[in-house]
């Protein structure tokens, strides 16, 4: 294992920006990660585990402690679970969109609807990553970290991760004090795909497979499809794919709150927001996950806006796109006009989903 010193971070990510890591550690192997851990103990440094660097943005100054770059690999079958599933052993440095192809060649089901989604299997449950009607809770069966306060090598179940929507406790309450090392999945061998999301309905309707059926191949097919018409997926020459992907979650909020925007919206005579049901939970109040470009565009940043060298996607509203030579501070500034004004208009506070490195 080799410490390198100030290496420059922007390449490592999508967004193409950010300074230097003053300290750098490419980790391959178990030992790596403990050593890694253990020089920026010993250095007073913070750390920072980075996978595929989709969904990051780092600052100009770059980051003064330790970055260690997740490259343990491995796909293994570990055996079938109460229920049938079977259960597939993941190293964390795995490229997510791989796994998702691999075990739809086994013909599992259960991640098909996250096809394309780029990054490594190591921060999929980090952010509980979810897209088209899927979120990987439903099927992470373990998650194996080392946990840095003990320096010992743990498993956690779904219920120990906290899983709610893009969080877990690796982002929230317990942020810094595990790397994830192995995720495990329960995946349902002969499943039929989840076609629940309405622009992948509206895909297949107008793509009818052969069958009349989807497979799970066709399905992540009609997902990388509609990923790449919004360029949420990496191709190569593709502008619009230097982003981090979706900038902002989508808001979840009250019955009162998702009044008041659809009050705003028939005021500016504007089509009405989407919404759609947060909480199954009858003791708790009810509450709606709404669009966060829908917001966006209603307030007034419509696909292909620009300020400086950074802008929204042409395809996709919710993607903050790196036009050429941009900074990180100007993607801030952007970021803060954006979360000014849909305030001003619809009175929600938007999120970022990205995590922001060494501000």
């Amino acid at each position: 294992m080799k410490v390198q010193q100030d290496i420059p971070l922007a390449p490592l990510t999508t967004l193409g920006v950010g300074g230097l890591a003053r300290y750098f550690i490419e980790a391959t192997t178990l030992d790596d990660v403990k050593r890694a851990a253990a020089f920026a103990v010993t250095r007073a440094r913070d750390l920072f585990v980075l996978g595929g660097g989709s969904n990051l943005l780092v600052a100009d100054r770059g980051y003064r402690g330790m970055v260690m770059k997740m490259s343990l690999r491995g796909i293994r079958e570990k055996g079938i679970a109460p229920d049938g599933r079977r259960i597939f052993s993941v190293a964390a440095g795995e490229p997510w969109d791989s796994f998702v192809a691999h075990v739809i060649a086994q013909n599992c089901a259960g991640i098909e609807c996250l096809s394309g989604i780029p990054g490594t299997v190591g921060g999929t449950p980090i952010q509980n990553v979810g897209a088209y009607g899927q979120e990987v809770s439903e099927t992470i069966h373990a998650v194996r970290v080392l946990d840095l306060e003990s320096m010992e090598v743990v498993t956690l179940s779904p219920a120990e991760c906290g899983f709610a929507y893009r969080s877990s406790i690796f982002n929230t309450s317990m942020r810094g004090r595990y790397i994830v090392l192995v995720v495990e999945y329960a995946l349902t061998p002969g499943g039929a795909p989840r076609i629940e999301y309405a622009d992948l309905k509206r895909w297949l309707a107008e793509h009818a497979p052969a069958s009349g059926t989807p497979t799970l191949a066709e399905t992540r097919d009609a997902v990388r499809a509609i990923r790449h018409g919004k360029a949420m997926l990496i191709v190569e020459g593709d502008e619009d794919c230097r982003s981090a992907g979706s900038f902002f979650k989508n808001p979840i909020v009250s019955e009162t709150d998702f009044a008041r925007i659809t009050e705003a919206a028939t005021r500016m005579a504007k089509q009405q927001p989407p919404k759609y049901p947060a909480q199954t939970d009858a003791t708790a109040d009810l509450q709606f996950k709404t669009s966060a470009a829908w917001l966006v565009e209603n307030a007034g940043f419509t696909k292909g806006t620009v300020r400086g060298n950074v802008g929204i996607s042409r395809k996709h509203a919710l993607a903050l796109v790196n036009r050429g030579g941009a900074s990180a501070s100007e993607f801030v500034e952007f970021k803060k006009e954006i979360q000014k004004k849909v305030f001003a208009e619809f009175g929600v506070s938007l999120h970022p989903e990205p995590v922001f490195l060494g501000f």
